[in-house]
């Protein structure tokens, strides 16, 4: 689905329509999140965020897993599998496996690290320490009470904020935002902008680390590019973030093409764009999470041939601050259990 355009505006007449039910919804979700979940045995850092569509946890996934193997960790990834029609638990594998399968987000993932994909989470828990976990990232889930949490880390960007700030459908809260900022562990700002300053004063606040990223283009991903005339298209949480990602970084976007959330591309849509693309002499570009839907079994089709990728990892501003709260939020986790065993 495409996010409602008066979930990031001030309040309007439909956000108050929506008030009794978004209140309902905020009470049930509120209540769900206080109950019990199953403890892993190893720790679990939950990378999500307080509202539905795109932050950034996917990049911010792939840039922890990164930093846990410098630190001689072994990262595994456990994802409800979004958009994937198998319930697991299983392995993704990316020889075998399509989006359809296990999700675009997993597929993706699984070019570079373990990942375990359950549509109940707690269910995966035991095949992901299963794949000599030292630690599981469960990408998304913060609102899900069925695991416990040994860190969450939110992801929030900049721009966009939590938008008018209100809770589902009102607004694209999925929960109210008291009990999710009293079960926040970090925050984390990506890109430029004023949107979260507040919610980062209030983290800031309740003593709890702040950190600021950016997402840094890919330099293959940017020499493909040079010089050429772009068609951009993609269908994620927040398209605008990437056709600005794309020009900010001295790419000449000619033109831009916003699809829903997780979309099932056809492939008359993308001959479409391969024919308008070749009609006015422009090269097609999309993200990494779109061609990972338009792969199938044997790899990306021969009508995606055309189409250009757009690399991008997540740069902190601060490094050494990331470090310090992975390896103490690590201490603190293995301490609990060393003092539940004992």
């Amino acid at each position: 689905m495409r996010e409602p355009a008066f979930w990031h505006r001030p309040a309007s007449w439909t956000s108050h329509l929506l008030t009794p039910l978004a209140a309902l919804y905020g009470t049930i979700a509120a209540r769900r999140m206080q109950r019990p979940g199953t403890a892993a045995d190893v720790p679990v850092f939950c990378i999500g965020n307080y509202h539905v569509g795109g932050a950034g946890k996917t990049p911010t996934v792939l840039a922890l897993a990164k930093l846990l193997r410098e630190l001689d960790e072994r990262p595994v990834v456990l994802s409800r599998g979004y958009g994937g029609a198998l319930h697991g638990p299983l392995k993704v594998d990316p020889a075998s496996h399509i989006a359809a399968d296990v999700g675009d987000e997993p597929l993706m993932m699984a070019a570079a690290l373990p990942v375990v994909v359950s549509r109940d989470r707690a269910a995966g828990l035991p095949l992901a320490s299963a794949q000599d976990a030292s630690v599981i990232l469960m990408d998304d889930g913060f609102q899900n009470p069925s695991v416990v949490k040994d860190a969450s880390l939110i992801v929030i960007d900049a721009a966009r904020g939590i938008g008018n700030g209100r809770v589902i459908p009102a607004g694209p809260l999925r929960a109210p935002l008291p009990p999710q900022l009293s079960r926040t562990d970090a925050l984390i700002v990506v890109g430029e902008g004023r949107a979260a300053q507040a919610i980062a004063a209030e983290i800031g606040s309740r003593g709890k680390p702040l950190l600021s990223a950016h997402l840094k283009p890919d330099d293959a991903s940017l020499a493909v590019l040079r010089g050429k005339r772009v068609l951009a298209f993609a269908g994620i949480g927040d398209p605008a973030r990437f056709f600005n990602t794309l020009r900010s970084s001295g790419v000449d976007v000619v033109r831009n093409k916003a699809f829903a959330d997780h979309h099932a591309f056809t492939k008359g849509e993308i001959d479409a764009l391969v024919a308008e693309a070749r009609r006015d002499g422009l090269t097609l570009v999309t993200t990494e999470k779109d061609l990972a839907r338009l792969r199938g079994a044997g790899g990306l089709p021969a009508w995606a041939q055309a189409i250009v990728p757009f690399a991008v990892t997540l740069q902190f501003e601060d490094a050494d601050a990331l470090r310090r709260l992975v390896t103490d939020q690590l201490f603190k986790a293995r301490e609990r259990r060393a003092r539940r065993s004992t």
